[in-house]
């Protein structure tokens, strides 16, 4: 928070870091401690009487700053005082702006008046060391000060416009209507969230193929003030002749604009190929009055190039996230990615704005700090160094001595990329280290369980950045990269970190850059194999359904035998499954054999809604049989005509445990068997959520290539059970008064692939549908079983950690006549076993409630 000056879209409002932090304990290079905060002349001037460290420092930034030279310097190179965002070098002229220092009696020769100062506040060094990137302390305390809460009502104003130039000239006219926020989105980055499943709900507000999109956000105390001042934008707009839609969107949907914006940086990354989006112009700043002419200029810069920017904004502040698109792999990209930084820095420079608007210098802009500040700045900035941190013990070579920005990179330009024969298809992203190259670090990855979401689960429970998305994206980044040994993911490093991933698939949706490791993983782990062998655990649980087929021949004395204390136990043990943990009994009769002795009876003679194929995954198969007659009782009763044909399983156990050649293979049979006979007319529906919805995940990167095309068709005729009754019943096909009107509370937990590669919503909608039924959807992220995850020996702590995040708390405290609803076999599994309450699936609560 303190290393850099960061702040938020609301910045044009509350500010940035360095105006909140009032107090920072911190540790000083030679192992003393410090406390800095505001104090008063007499105070200070007492400070520098101290023989310590902490008096060295006070007495050296006052011998400095007192001289009417430095003060000159200062105040010629440093960036317009009207920049609130600036974060160049060390903040040494705020400290100007205190009592201690006597301000320059008159203007330097050229220098506007404005930029003289005044000092009528106390001195405080956290003016400094906010945004000094922890180069001069190691803070361990920080005291900060709090806004109240903004006005309760908002509204946000989506203007579109043809030109990027258009929207800056709009900005400068936004921000006379005072908006609490005012952010820009360009082309680029919206095309990005198009194929992104989470952002792709949250574009609703784009209209036609805008070049740029300005979000300005207003509120007030009241609904009609907040949409007064949008019309009053609008009508300004228009007036000038800017923009070519307004489209307004009012809560609760203003949270989605947020988060689309929010995703930006992330998306990036989704640029497929070795060409990327490269931080090279990331942070400038300068002043608003300033912003259409500098971006003019950063264009025609760019143009002299043979480029052009991705335009990422705080707009209403003045600060432009710069993003030319290189290939920092060649020594073409190397070079201009040097000389663009070089070209931005002198534009900057022209403007009189900041290189560095909130993030810091860094080994990215360190080198060109001399430029933006002149050499006589910079020495001092050396000084400070020296006198806080003369051993250079804290950070070191970033805001002085920092080398040239393209020393050090990730990637020699010299060095090939290398190349991986997989089995799963990651040519959308260029490859399989192209989709781990993906990761740009943003953290989202780091969410706690209170934010919502189900990325990253292990994270969530452990707070061990190994177990986050990008700590593994980056593990296998840098060994595939550095790798010298005959097969690149024989790493017991990589196997470390992938342990704990559950394939929940979160991050295929909500990581912005859509980073999915499950799929990562499950090509790690089959490479791995290739080298260490399966191991038998692996192979147990992948061929699940070949021994649930064997264990249904006597389906009673299976089940003893799995729930013997003796032989159930040993097989625990040879397995290494934790005997904490009830194996999933085998029912006396398999959901197929149902359906064949009952098919005739099932037919719609008359009034059919149409026909449909259910998907027998081997879970419902054997497992859950009751759920599966009732989901195809309840489609029959509600006019459906259900079909079952004979196919293999779904491959999703194989798929978890990286066995992909078994995968692969029963993915082609399924495409195979169901591209004939589905449709949009017929579509296929299953009842748990992993194995149907590999169809749209996996099946597509799995077949050959001549495959592909039916693969994808029949993807997007897919659908859990859940999507295919709710769109039955927005279509109006299916009627609340065929339900039972009796009153139930239900709480509904989401399966994890259910959220990630389709929405919990579907399931609430359908849940809802009787007219005295209530629903709640637990904010949980995964219920921490995972498939077989939560039955392994050493996961089973972390699978109930999971659990405890906020599943458990909600189930043990909801009413004992509440439902509790989950679509996952193993989400139920789990909250039995956490809880001690039953589950039910949705079609089970569904068809108990039909009259």
């Amino acid at each position: 928070m303190v290393g850099n000056n960061s702040s938020g879209t609301t910045s044009i409002v509350y500010g940035t870091t360095r105006e909140h932090v009032l107090e920072l304990k911190t540790i000083l290079s030679d192992g003393s401690t410090a406390t800095f905060k505001e104090i008063d002349t007499p105070t200070f001037n007492k400070k520098r009487q101290q023989t310590d460290l902490e008096g060295q420092i006070y007495q050296h930034i006052f011998d400095e700053l007192s001289q009417t030279e430095i003060q000159q310097h200062i105040l010629q190179e440093f960036p317009k005082p009207s920049i609130h965002r600036r974060n160049t070098g060390y903040a040494v002229d705020y400290l100007l702006k205190t009592a201690p220092f006597q301000p320059l009696s008159k203007p330097l020769e050229g220098s506007e008046p404005s930029k003289g100062y005044s000092s009528n506040t106390n001195f405080n060094f956290c003016k400094l060391l906010c945004g000094s990137e922890g180069t001069l302390a190691f803070t361990t305390e920080i005291k900060i000060h709090v806004d109240p809460l903004p006005p309760p009502h908002d509204i946000v104003v989506a203007a579109h416009f043809e030109t990027i130039n258009d929207s800056m000239k709009a900005t400068q006219f936004a921000m006379k209507h005072a908006p609490s926020a005012c952010e820009l989105m360009d082309k680029i980055i919206l095309d990005c969230t198009k194929d992104n499943i989470e952002q792709s709900k949250n574009r609703f507000f784009i209209e036609g193929d805008p070049e740029g999109v300005l979000m300005v956000e207003f509120r007030a105390q009241t609904a009609a003030a907040a949409a007064a001042k949008a019309e009053a934008l609008i009508n300004d707009l228009k007036e000038k002749g800017l923009g070519f839609a307004y489209p307004k969107v009012y809560p609760p949907n203003t949270s989605k604009v947020w988060k689309l914006r929010s995703a930006g940086l992330g998306l990036l990354s989704n640029i497929p190929g070795d060409k990327k989006a490269t931080t090279c112009i990331e942070d400038t700043a300068v002043a608003l009055e300033d912003l259409a002419d500098y971006i003019g200029d950063v264009e025609d810069m760019l143009a002299g190039f043979g480029q052009r920017s991705v335009y990422y904004a705080h707009a209403g502040a003045g600060e432009i996230h710069l993003r030319p698109v290189l290939n920092l792999k060649t020594e073409q990209g190397n070079q201009q990615f040097r000389e663009i930084s070089l070209a931005s820095a002198k534009l900057v420079k022209k403007y009189e704005g900041s290189l560095s608007g909130e993030h810091g210098d860094g080994r990215l802009r360190g080198e060109f700090i001399p430029m933006m500040v002149g050499e006589e700045n910079y020495a001092l900035f050396n000084r400070i160094k020296n006198t806080w941190d003369k051993h250079h013990i804290f950070n070191p070579n970033k805001i002085v001595n920092a080398p040239p920005m393209n020393t050090v990179m990730r990637y020699s330009p010299q060095k090939q990329t290398p190349d991986f024969q997989t089995i799963i298809d990651f040519s959308d992203t260029g490859g399989i280290l192209q989709l781990a190259e993906k990761c740009n670090g943003s953290g989202d990855c780091r969410k706690l369980p209170l934010s919502g979401g189900t990325m990253c689960p292990s994270y969530m429970a452990t707070r061990d950045e190994k177990e986050t998305t990008r700590a593994r994206a980056n593990t296998l980044r840098t060994f595939l990269t550095e790798n010298t040994s005959p097969n690149p993911f024989n790493h017991e490093e990589i196997k470390e970190v992938m342990d704990l991933c559950i394939s929940c698939k979160g991050c295929s949706s909500e990581c912005p850059s859509n980073v999915d490791m499950s799929s990562l993983k499950a090509e790690f782990l089959h490479q791995y194999y290739q080298s260490n062998g399966v191991p038998l655990r692996a192979k147990a649980f992948a061929k699940i359904n070949q021994l649930n087929s064997l264990g249904a021949i006597f389906p009673s004395l299976s089940n003893f035998f799995l729930g013997n204390g003796v032989t159930g136990g040993l097989l625990k043990k040879i397995l290494g499954v934790a005997p904490q943990r009830s194996l999933p009994k085998i029912q006396k009769k398999s959901l197929r054999n149902w359906y064949k002795k009952h098919q005739s009876s099932l037919e719609i003679k008359h009034n059919s809604k149409g026909k449909l194929y259910l998907f027998c995954d081997e879970f419902t198969n054997y497992n859950d049989t009751e759920i599966g007659i009732k989901a195809i009782q309840l489609l029959s009763k509600l006019g459906y005509d259900v079909k079952m044909v004979t196919h293999p399983e779904s491959g999703r156990a194989a798929l978890s445990k990286g066995l992909l050649p078994m995968a692969q293979k029963v993915a082609k049979e399924n495409v195979s068997i169901f591209s004939p006979l589905v449709s949009p007319e017929v579509p296929l529906v299953g009842i748990e959520p992993s194995a149907i919805l590999s169809f749209r995940d996996e099946y597509p990167r799995l077949v050959a290539e001549k495959h592909r095309t039916k693969a994808k068709e029949l993807a997007k005729n897919t659908f859990t059970i859940e999507e295919f009754l709710a769109n039955e019943i927005k279509q109006g096909r299916i009627l609340s008064s065929l339900f039972s009107k009796a009153e139930k509370h239900i709480l509904l937990h989401g399966h994890c692939h259910q959220k990630a590669l389709s929405s919990v919503e579907h399931a609430a909608w359908l849940l809802g549908l009787p007219e005295n039924y209530s629903v709640e959807v637990i904010p949980s992220g995964c219920c921490g079983m995972a498939g077989s995850f939560g039955y392994e020996k050493e996961h089973y702590a972390v699978s109930m950690q999971i659990g405890e995040l906020v599943l458990f708390p909600a189930v043990r405290a909801a009413k004992k006549e509440a439902i509790i609803a989950a679509a996952g076999t193993s989400c139920r599994h789990q909250i039995a076993d956490g809880t001690g309450r039953k589950g039910l699936h949705p079609v089970e609560i569904l068809y108990d409630a039909l009259v």
